[in-house]
């Protein structure tokens, strides 16, 4: 009996540390367990048992919390940007295309300037019409400001493709230049197809992207509520303090998002562009992060977005001439956009002239650089298909 009791006894000593250290490994690590695991199971079954947004109607129809967009006064502005070349009759423009940038990041904006944005490339060799506009609000730094609004006085007279506002530019503020964005296309150029905005470290392959608008014209006329990108679907609040995405509960309390795409790259038709800036009018401005508040106006307006698997998320596409085919967008290029649009455009994306081998070395070599078993939040593995 004493050598019985001594084992139970053991026994029970061996299970309550593992219980306790199992305890201080969930204590430790719950925070980054809750970001990770629970939150998105609690968000995605908000969003695909119960799919109810009903709390938007009411943040857009009661007086208590609706808060109107603030009007920041103009710095820099070009209401004549979408006017044809005599200045009074509007140019029939296929895209007009928001860069969110800084006022720091001349060297970004210009290298866009020389590439994908550049107005006359796409002029001569698409036969389209493009207007390319850089967003941006006055620099955070106060020491620093006045040289750098010369600096973009100078900039502007230069290219004239600057709009600016007088708000602070950082994360915080990026709704308001979300916002920023819509009502100036409304106020301004209306008659355009197609609205696109884009981050500064974007790469966006033009050609690829005016083909796939030209399409859509040609198989749906006068495409009507389009709204495509990489889309997110039942994505949680952040609800960690160290995350710059961080959002409280006292300014998001539910558990999911509305559908929306990463705001990095995604397009929008003339109509969508209209219904955003009606949404923006009454819907509470005070959440910042840009992308999820303009799922917030889509949802309001009963529009929805579409997936496209080559508008990538936060990840940066694989450098390969069978990607080029295909890719509309890729995030996370602030150095290297000059090398990687004389690679785009040095393999237009036609693969008719590959035969059926080529095709299938290239739908091998597509499967390997995006079917991999970890996340990459750039293209999905359906994309090696296509």
């Amino acid at each position: 009996m004493f050598m019985n009791f001594r084992r139970i006894h053991k026994r029970q000593c061996v299970h309550l540390l593992i219980t306790a250290m199992v305890l201080c490994v969930l204590t430790v690590c719950w925070e980054e367990l809750d970001l990770h695991v629970v939150s998105h199971m609690r968000s995605y079954s908000y969003r695909y048992l119960i799919n109810r947004y009903d709390f938007l109607n009411i943040i857009s129809s009661s007086g208590s919390v609706v808060s109107r967009s603030v009007t920041y006064p103009c710095l820099i502005n070009h209401p004549s940007k979408c006017r044809a070349e005599n200045g009074k009759d509007w140019d029939d423009v296929l895209l007009l295309l928001f860069v969110k940038s800084s006022p720091e990041n001349f060297k970004r904006r210009q290298a866009i300037r020389e590439t994908w944005g550049n107005e006359s490339f796409v002029w001569s060799e698409l036969g389209v019409s493009v207007r390319l506009l850089f967003v941006m609000g006055v620099y955070s730094g106060v020491a620093q400001r006045f040289r750098l609004q010369q600096a973009l006085q100078q900039e502007d007279k230069t290219y004239e493709d600057l709009i600016q506002q007088d708000f602070i530019n950082t994360f915080h503020n990026l709704t308001t230049k979300l916002i920023m964005q819509f009502h100036w296309s409304y106020m301004y150029c209306s008659q355009a197809r197609f609205l696109m905005t884009a981050d500064d470290d974007i790469f966006v392959h033009m050609p690829n992207l005016v083909r796939y608008l030209q399409h859509l014209l040609v198989s749906q006329p006068g495409t009507k509520n389009l709204w495509v990108g990489h889309v997110h679907k039942g994505a949680p609040p952040v609800r960690w303090k160290g995350s710059k995405y961080f959002v409280p509960y006292d300014l998001y309390p539910w558990p999911s998002y509305p559908d929306y795409t990463a705001g990095a790259g995604y397009v929008v038709s003339g109509n969508v562009a209209a219904k955003i800036y009606h949404a923006t009018l009454v819907l509470n401005s005070s959440l910042y992060i840009d992308d999820v508040f303009m799922g917030m106006c889509a949802k309001v307006m009963g529009v929805f977005p579409m997936q496209h698997v080559y508008f990538s998320g936060e990840g940066k596409a694989p450098y390969h001439p069978c990607i080029y085919d295909h890719m509309i967008t890729s995030h996370g290029h602030s150095t290297d956009v000059r090398s990687l649009w004389r690679a785009a455009i040095d393999f237009p994306a036609s693969n008719s002239s590959r035969g059926f081998l080529g095709n299938l070395y290239c739908t091998a070599i597509r499967v390997m650089l995006l079917c991999r078993p970890y996340y990459q939040n750039t293209y999905s593995c359906t994309a090696a298909f296509t």
